[in-house]
């Protein structure tokens, strides 16, 4: 913790510490200002705003669920109905797979892991083990529709398709992925006894909010599905402002920020002769290069930057889609869902059993998906 007295650039410094992907943007950003000036219009323009709009209603709107506590009350009354370590992981494999496909991998993660924390208090558990799995759910489970996560919405907004559309072409992949994950979750797990019998704590719901949030949640999607999130955006942070303030108040803006600093780097970069030259040398002209590029990519920059990078390159929004999607496994890089797992579990020396049942399933994966991707 950073001294109140210290002076200001090592109260930055420690701060930018502890966001190494802002801290890396923003260098970024500045080497590339260096190297090729260009005007604050310019970068404006190279930012997906609606993309961001979208991003950031569904974060208020998340954020209002959250805050009404029907989310965690309705977690709490799910793992009643378990009695087995087993029962309990395929449980909360499932929970957060479904969470992540309409309240993005980050929300899921945010409901579920402290879920397991308060649930470890009560009895002995597998944790590190329910950690993993948990994050490989939200990664597979998000890929089904375009809010499961920031790479979806993102190839949405560019394709241009329906939203029934978009999950009928990434569903087969997410069922798939979610299929192979429920085998791995069994075998990982025991059908040991667990009693749960102590978790009788109240969870208040705040239900008129949450309903206010949940009819806004399915206005948002329609607006967005129409594209016009911007006025959606609109109207969503006026009537929580006026009900529940903080859902608006304490999202997640430094992810708004790092996602607005993906699309000004990235697509600077892109330009860049030497980088241009670089991937347009790869090829990308057929849905295996595009796929594989994706996968690739993911697991140095991360998929959410991989997607934005190679959209520059592609008009094939499916292939790279499926090819992101796996590259959220594997390395904990792959995808930012894996580090915020990690991170809200609090778990000392958890990185090598990650790694030793992620890079496995993403090598499974990634034969799976490109099966799928040139035979569905």
């Amino acid at each position: 913790m950073q001294e109140t007295g210290a002076p200001a650039p090592r109260r930055w410094l420690g701060w930018l510490a502890q966001e190494p992907v802002l801290a890396v943007l923003a260098l970024g950003l500045i080497v590339l200002q260096w190297v090729r000036p260009q005007p604050f219009s310019v970068l404006a323009e190279r930012v997906d705003w609606q993309t961001v709009a979208t991003l950031a209603g569904l974060l208020m709107l998340t954020k209002a669920l959250e805050l009404s506590g029907c989310l965690m009350w309705l977690a709490h009354r799910i793992v009643h109905h378990v009695h087995s370590e087993r029962g309990l992981a395929m449980l909360l494999v499932g929970f957060a797979a479904v969470l992540s496909m309409w309240l993005t991998n980050d929300v899921a993660l945010f409901v579920v892991v402290p879920l397991m924390v308060s649930l470890r208090a009560l009895t002995p558990l597998p944790f590190r083990r329910l950690v993993i799995v948990v994050a490989l759910a939200v990664n597979a489970g998000s890929v089904a529709t375009p809010l499961g996560n920031p790479q979806n919405l993102f190839l949405w907004q560019l394709s241009g398709v329906s939203f029934g559309r978009f999950v009928v072409t990434l569903g087969p992949l997410a069922v798939a992925l979610m299929a192979l994950l429920l085998a791995l979750t069994a075998v990982m797990f025991r059908a040991k006894p667990l009693d749960l019998s102590g978790d009788a704590a109240a969870f208040p719901v705040q239900r008129m909010h949450a309903l206010i949030a949940a009819v806004l949640f399915a206005a948002f999607v329609l607006l967005a599905d129409a594209h016009h999130p911007l006025p959606g955006l609109v109207g969503v942070a006026i009537v929580l402002l006026a009900v529940k303030r903080d859902a608006v108040l304490k999202i997640d803006w430094l992810l708004l920020l790092i996602f607005v600093l993906m699309f000004v780097v990235l697509r600077t970069a892109a330009a860049l002769p030497v980088v241009h030259d670089t991937i347009a040398n790869a090829q990308l002209d057929s849905p295996l290069r595009v796929y594989a590029a994706g996968a690739l990519l993911s697991q140095v920059i991360s998929n959410v930057p991989a997607a934005i990078l190679l959209s520059e390159f592609t008009h094939d929004w499916r292939a790279l889609a499926f090819g992101v999607s796996v590259g959220g496994f594997g390395f904990a890089i792959g995808s930012l869902a894996n580090l915020i797992a990690v991170r809200l579990a609090k778990e000392p020396r958890m990185w090598l059993p990650f790694h030793v049942v992620s890079i496995p399933f993403a090598l499974v994966s990634a034969a799976l998906g490109a099966w799928l991707l040139m035979h569905g």
